[in-house]
């Protein structure tokens, strides 16, 4: 295996404008070049897959997303799937339905849109603006008073060469998710800062919606300790959310997550709903399957190096804030430099006073809500259905008089 090592250097001694390192081509890495490259900064993108990803599953745009979403410009380009009709249903064990309160119906009517709608969105605005090297990670960073020198390793342990590059950057954005390989290179390693909640998601796009229901239908199937809510969009399949709380969540990975979901979910049938989303999980392109972790850290910037998304906050997917989050971390960075502009460290400072209240919010509201998502105990299981269900004759009611 050849290895190089390329010192790129400044032209003439100056740069004509500032360098800025993006790591990751996701929601967070994205918004965070966009909003830099309008303030007149030279982004680079690196991302370690070789190719841009697409597709996704659902995600709730919240009134700060769709905030965030005009800051960047993305509002006439953005497609949104949110259904005319919203009805919800709760399902019992063995097939029962009773009106539910859906995920779109909370405070702030999220909008409904796919990840990779946001992502499209996002590339269709940087796309031949700002240079994205992809199977590009980086190995080193070194912190400097004037910026941050960053080893970029390109090719993987496959490939016949692997180039290396020394580069230097006045800032670097870890946009790089939960397992952020920025963070773990400045800030430490990740058991220091993710904090397991004991649970695990499969999330992934159905190809129809399950037998009996409505394509713009609701439902929700929740038992102690797992449950599988199904998302409706409005012109494609609805998302699959498989989420359960096992004993041992490392060994959840030693197999293949169809037939560690068949174990899980085992005796909850809901009349075949269950067994028809574990075929349709079988069949999907692309799935996600994890753990579930929030992060937190004492600062999210150390240097010229700041951490964006989930790679310093991580809301976790029961939030529902993960976008939101991202895209509004990422413009009021923008918003912080630009006030700042000759003092990138005092305004990365201020940016962080500024979005913590925010972060500090949304993650113990994530607590709550993930009882909601996937309850934890028996009596946890019957005062969820109870608050929903009155939650839904609540405004069934209020409907009727409208």
């Amino acid at each position: 295996m050849r290895r190089t090592v390329e010192k790129i250097a400044e032209v003439g001694g100056m740069r004509e404008s500032k360098r800025v390192l993006v790591v990751g081509l996701g929601i967070a890495g994205m918004s965070a070049a966009l909003r830099l490259h309008r303030s007149g900064w030279t982004p680079v993108i690196v991302e370690r897959a070789a190719e841009r990803r697409t597709g996704g599953y659902f995600i709730g745009l919240f009134p700060e997303g769709r905030q965030a979403v005009r800051a960047l410009g993305l509002t006439d380009v953005l497609h949104t799937r949110t259904p005319e009709r919203k009805r919800s249903w709760e399902v019992g064990r063995f097939g029962e339905r009773s009106r539910g309160v859906g995920f779109l119906e909370q405070p702030g009517d999220p909008d409904a849109v796919l990840r990779g709608d946001i992502e499209q969105a996002l590339w269709s605005a940087i796309d031949g603006h700002v240079e994205v090297r992809f199977d590009t990670v980086p190995a080193a960073i070194r912190t400097h008073a004037g910026g941050a020198s960053v080893t970029l390793r390109q090719g993987g342990s496959a490939a016949e060469t692997v180039a290396e590059t020394v580069e230097d950057f006045d800032l670097v954005i870890g946009a790089d998710g939960l397992r952020s390989t920025v963070r773990e290179l400045v800030f430490g390693v990740h058991e220091r800062f993710m904090k397991p909640l004991g649970a695990v998601i499969c999330a992934f796009q159905m190809s129809r919606q399950l037998p009996e229901f409505r394509s713009d239908d609701a439902l929700v199937i929740a038992d102690t300790r797992r449950s599988l809510w199904v998302f409706p969009l409005d012109d494609c399949p609805p998302t699959a959310l498989f989420t359960y709380r096992p004993g041992d969540v490392d060994a959840q990975f030693s197999r293949p997550p169809v037939e560690v979901l068949q174990d899980a979910f085992a005796g909850l049938s809901a009349d075949g709903a269950v067994e028809v989303a574990l075929e349709e999980l079988a069949g999907a392109p692309q799935h996600l399957f994890d753990s579930v972790h929030y992060v937190e850290m004492p600062s999210w910037h150390r240097g010229r190096v700041a951490l964006v998304g989930d790679a310093a906050w991580c809301l976790t997917l029961y939030s529902g804030m993960g976008a939101t989050a991202a895209m509004s971390g990422a413009a009021l960075l923008g918003d912080a430099l630009d006030r700042h502009e000759d003092d990138v460290e005092r305004a990365l400072h201020a940016w962080e006073q500024g979005l913590r209240p925010f972060i500090r919010k949304h993650r113990r509201r994530a607590g709550f809500k993930a009882q909601f998502f996937v309850p934890s105990t028996r009596l946890l299981t019957r005062v969820r259905s109870a608050v929903l269900t009155w939650g839904a004759r609540r405004k069934l009611s209020t409907a009727g008089q409208a």
